[in-house]
């Protein structure tokens, strides 16, 4: 019949699978492999999801403009690279011996660290001096962040450049399917921009409170959550501080919230631990308790 699918190739499947399934199938009998482990109380709280959690053995990737490795919010790095390009243009991924070239990174650093302070921290430099950057050194420093397989990626910063988007979106589905948690800042402006308004990122805008750990999940998208983020005091260059605000310092506070789920609950995927964070913010029940 023209209708009927095309039968699946053989290597689609284990051997022992019925090769007349289609591709992506379950075979008969084969539900327990993807019995799931996790135990789920009656009511998810935050006491379940993170209560106790430092974030230790959790990685977590900062994107930015690299991290004051030694500033006393960060408390050190695992790592850090920074991406740049050559002569003749290529992406280079070296050692960074320069760190933070305008403290955007170090800030985002310090306020994961100052939620999940056992997490591991690790810096991948795509901005210069004076939040100077490039979309193909973004795509690369994203790139090689996602196939390192860190548990978390910190991006507070975005591209307006659609002809980016579709590499990007490509990119936050990569890392959706490898279980690395993608968080994303929403622009501070209202202009479309990327990879925020991806599904498979957790997106973030800002909110007033003070609180560190109340935020928030937004019924309108494509922002998400909403986390602190207005007039922050954050880690600075030179080991100073300042006071700011934006959606840059709102999304490491979810990024630290993430980790501090994920140590606790290792074998959470994105979905599910996205679903954590609806459950336990602080408008939907879960916040509190």
């Amino acid at each position: 019949m023209a209708n009927e699918p095309a039968p699946a190739p053989p290597d689609e499947h284990d051997e022992d699978d019925d090769p007349g399934l289609p591709a992506w199938s379950l075979p008969a009998d084969a539900a327990g492999r993807i019995a799931i482990g996790v135990e789920w109380p009656e009511r998810v709280t935050r006491d379940w999801a993170f209560g106790g959690s430092t974030g230790k053995g959790v990685r977590v990737c900062i994107l930015d403009s690299g991290v004051e490795a030694h500033h006393p919010a960060v408390g050190g790095l695992e790592g850090a690279i920074a991406v740049v390009k050559d002569e003749e243009g290529e992406l280079e991924f070296v050692e960074d011996t320069e760190g933070d070239l305008c403290g955007h990174g170090t800030a985002c650093a310090g306020i994961v660290h100052s939620l999940a302070p056992e997490a591991s921290l690790f810096s991948v430099r795509v901005l210069g001096a004076g939040f100077k950057g490039s979309g193909s050194v973004l795509l690369g420093g994203l790139r090689w962040a996602v196939d390192q397989g860190f548990d978390v990626i910190n991006m507070s910063l975005s591209t307006t450049k659609r002809h980016f988007a579709d590499l990007l979106h490509e990119l936050a589905d990569s890392a959706y399917f490898q279980r690395t948690v993608l968080v994303a800042s929403a622009h501070n402006m209202p202009v479309e921009s990327y990879p925020w308004r991806f599904s498979s990122v957790i997106s973030v805008g800002s909110h007033e409170e003070t609180d560190p750990l109340t935020f928030f999940y937004n019924p309108n998208p494509p922002v998400e959550f909403f986390a602190r983020g207005m007039s922050v005091e954050v880690a600075w260059l030179g080991g100073s501080t300042i006071r700011s605000s934006g959606n840059s310092f709102a999304t490491p506070h979810v990024a630290g919230i993430c980790a501090l789920v994920m140590a606790k609950h290792p074998e959470l995927t994105p979905f599910q631990l996205k679903s954590v964070l609806y459950l336990t913010a602080n408008n939907v029940g879960g916040g509190g308790a």
